[in-house]
């Protein structure tokens, strides 16, 4: 005997419908207002189990136009890849927004850091500006945290460490800058102790990776393989220790995943083969062991040829189990894979990311990253976000 789903009770429809990867409750929002209520409703978001795997941002930025500008986001769940709306800046910020050396994306948000200091929701786009910081700079390092009194997390923390001096469109290279920590219920920033001393030849982005891990925010010597991690309660940073589990490492990234930190790179072997490799890092003696390496096939896909810097181009970002490692050359459309660590048992399950979009429009510049996504932000019934794929 059958029955029409109309027929079904409404706890029903909703457990069905919490099955469903994201691209179809899309769709299954606009089918009828009972499905609209049920998709869009906050209760909704916490039945569904979708979304415990992070998504990878990618913002395009075009120097010339930011008009041209993009923002795409990858769902690892549905293994789909979205266009996001563009932040839609005011005209009094078109020119800062246009800065590629000023944009930060992390955890949820998108940053602007000079010469004024402004963020937005990634899926809402909005700007916000804070009161200045104390040294506006450029090419920070840029972590979003919570306290633990936060219990609904909407109070987010913003962290910056490093970057460059930016003085009247004039960078100073020598300064090592205070911590900044915007306070959102204060209102104000916060000054710390700058970067070690140690981090003096490299104290931007463009050197340095970072990862917010159980309370302390790590920064890592993408060449120089230094490592030192700021406590954000005591407001201290920690002693500098070398974190280089092989000599033949060429540069690496450090990334928080849920239960571990973990070092990727590439690492150069005496036989003259290159592999890149996941070590995992114990965060009181900072000891190492490997856990993984990507099958060679897969590193293959990511280049064209066998240039001698073609690895330069390479970037690896994570959170939770998933680690991405993609090629931000424009030549090759940005190819990416991932690896899913189990938590558990400790394997690592590589795979291919699909293709960008064909929309896609040509950038100068790359911002990349991992954030975990609520569903209610893309569905909720006040603010849909828009999500196009």
């Amino acid at each position: 005997m059958m029955t029409e789903i109309t027929n079904l009770s409404t706890d029903l429809i909703e457990l069905i419908l919490s099955l469903l990867p994201i691209p179809i409750l899309i769709r299954a929002s606009t089918v009828c207002k009972l499905w609209h209520s049920i998709i869009s409703s906050s209760s909704f978001s916490t039945l569904s189990n979708h979304l415990n795997q992070p998504w990878f941002f990618l913002h395009g930025i075009h120097n010339i136009s930011s008009k041209n500008n993009q923002s795409f986001a990858f769902d690892p769940a549905s293994n789909t890849w979205f266009l996001l709306p563009t932040p839609q800046h005011q005209h009094q910020h078109q020119h800062q927004y246009q800065s590629n050396t000023s944009f930060i994306g992390t955890n949820s948000f998108f940053f602007i850091t000079a010469p004024n200091f402004l963020y937005t929701p990634i899926l809402h786009p909005s700007w916000h500006p804070t009161p200045p910081l104390h040294f506006p700079r450029i090419n920070p390092l840029l972590g979003v945290f919570h306290d633990a009194k936060d219990h609904t997390f909407s109070h987010p923390k913003f962290i910056v460490v490093g970057g460059v001096k930016f003085i009247g469109n004039l960078v100073d290279i020598e300064d090592r800058l205070d911590v900044e920590i915007y306070d959102p219920l204060l209102g104000s920033w916060d000054l710390g102790p700058p970067l070690p001393p140690d981090f003096r030849s490299g104290n931007s982005s463009s050197s340095l990776s970072s990862a917010l891990f159980r309370e302390k925010f790590y920064v890592f010597g993408i060449y120089s393989c230094f490592v030192s991690s700021f406590d954000l309660h005591k407001r201290v940073w920690s002693e500098v220790h070398t974190l280089r589990p092989h000599h033949g490492i060429v540069f690496s990234f450090l990334v928080a995943c849920k239960e571990m930190l973990v070092l990727a790179g590439v690492c150069n072997f005496p036989h003259g083969s290159s592999s890149f490799v996941l070590w995992k890092v114990d965060e009181r003696t900072m000891g190492f062991s490997q856990i993984a390496v990507m099958p060679h096939d897969l590193l293959c896909s990511l280049f064209d040829g066998d240039e001698d810097d073609k690895f330069a181009s390479l970037k690896c970002v994570g959170l939770g189990d998933l680690i991405y490692v993609f090629n931000e050359d424009y030549h090759r459309m940005y190819p990416a894979c991932v690896c899913e660590i189990d938590g558990e048992s400790g394997r690592c399950v590589w795979r291919r990311v699909p293709q960008l979009p064909s929309l896609m429009n040509r950038f100068h510049k790359v911002v990349s990253f991992c954030s975990t996504v609520s569903l209610h932000s893309i569905l909720g019934e006040r603010q849909p976000c828009g999500l196009q794929y």
